[in-house]
């Protein structure tokens, strides 16, 4: 290792290392030392500069070990006729095809095509529990369950009318009915209905939070029901015509279609944290561990949960819908706005 090199990485360590923590690491030889504090160096280094407002986009230090650096906004695969809802099994991502009545999963590592399944019409919500996939009907008020690893059919259950976002709450799977204006709760197992809870106005998207489901309504607001009988524990007023909902780990996130901003409450007790301007009509969130992403019909705009600083704007066309996190990439469908398209884009 050359000097030049040797003396910038003591110089990266005396700025960024804290007395008695990595400074307290014994190595065998004063290579490995060189080499373990070049890349703490940088690690550490990268993690600063992301927290540096308008200087990059930021990213998540957990895809440092991919080498996933930044969104592509390249890569696209094809999915169905009008693809909308997204969701990750741990190895694969299940797209809803809206006006085909089916679901298509693709391997996520590199989008390799593993098989479209037929539903009911109008799929609109997707989630995983752990085995199998749910899938929502937005027109004929009925579920279905397919066993992830083949997409058989494990059985087709009613719930409300005009089905949207569904969610896993480790045990129970909960579908919003935005025309019934109810939710429904089933038994993952075996897809019995535990109960139906009503809803202000037009529920939309839901969301659990390890012990409570926040479910949007059209009407302003977000409802929070407590998951082991859904009672109602609180209505909360956000931002016009709210849509998607994510759980950052100690707050809820709501995208406002109608006031072109998201709102952010903290889930403990529905306070408000911060409204934050995005583009134009946004409509789906999700979390990544460090940022939240929002789709709008500008692209989308990833925001630090930590305060809800703008990290950047992708352009993304046409609008895209979705989200769903990888574990590495964000995942948006990009239907056409008056209807149909086939592709899904992988950030």
């Amino acid at each position: 290792m050359n000097r030049s090199l040797q003396r910038t990485i003591e110089t990266s360590t005396r700025l960024t290392m804290k007395p008695g923590s990595i400074s307290q690491l014994n190595c065998s030889s004063s290579v490995s030392c060189l080499v373990l504090t070049f890349f703490l160096a940088i690690l550490v280094g990268s993690a600063a500069a992301q927290e540096v407002p308008g200087k990059n986009q930021g990213f998540n230090p957990l895809q440092v070990a991919l080498l996933k650096w930044g969104p592509n906004v390249t890569t696209k695969f094809d999915a169905g006729l009008e693809p909308t809802a997204i969701a990750f099994d741990g190895i694969n991502m299940w797209i809803t095809n809206n006006l085909a009545g089916s679901v298509t999963k693709l391997r996520a590592n590199d989008g390799a095509f593993q098989g479209t399944f037929p539903v009911s019409s109008g799929p609109n919500g997707v989630a995983f529990d752990g085995a199998n996939v749910w899938v929502s009907s937005e027109y004929s008020g009925l579920i279905v369950k397919l066993r992830a690893s083949d997409g058989a059919s494990q059985g087709i259950f009613h719930t409300g009318f005009g089905s949207e976002g569904v969610a896993f709450d480790g045990a129970n799977i909960w579908v919003a009915n935005q025309t019934s204006g109810n939710v429904t709760k089933l038994r993952a197992k075996d897809g019995s209905v535990l109960g139906t809870f009503p809803i202000d106005g037009s529920p939309q998207g839901i969301a659990f939070d390890g012990t409570h489901i926040w479910v949007t309504n059209r009407i302003d607001s977000v409802t929070k029901l407590r998951a082991s009988d859904g009672a109602l524990l609180g209505t909360f007023t956000v931002g016009a015509s709210p849509w998607g909902v994510a759980f950052d780990g100690a707050n809820i996130w709501v995208a406002n279609t109608g006031s072109q901003n998201v709102t952010k409450l903290r889930a403990s007790d529905g306070a408000v944290q911060g409204t934050f301007r995005v583009g134009l009509t946004p409509i789906g969130l999700v979390f990544d561990g460090v940022s939240i992403w929002v789709t709008t019909r500008d692209g989308v705009t990833k925001l630090r949960a930590s305060d809800g600083q703008i990290m950047g704007t992708l352009a993304v066309t046409p609008p895209p819908f979705g989200p769903a996190f990888d574990g590495a990439n964000i995942w948006v469908s990009t239907p056409e706005p008056s209807g149909g398209g086939t592709t899904v884009r992988k950030l």
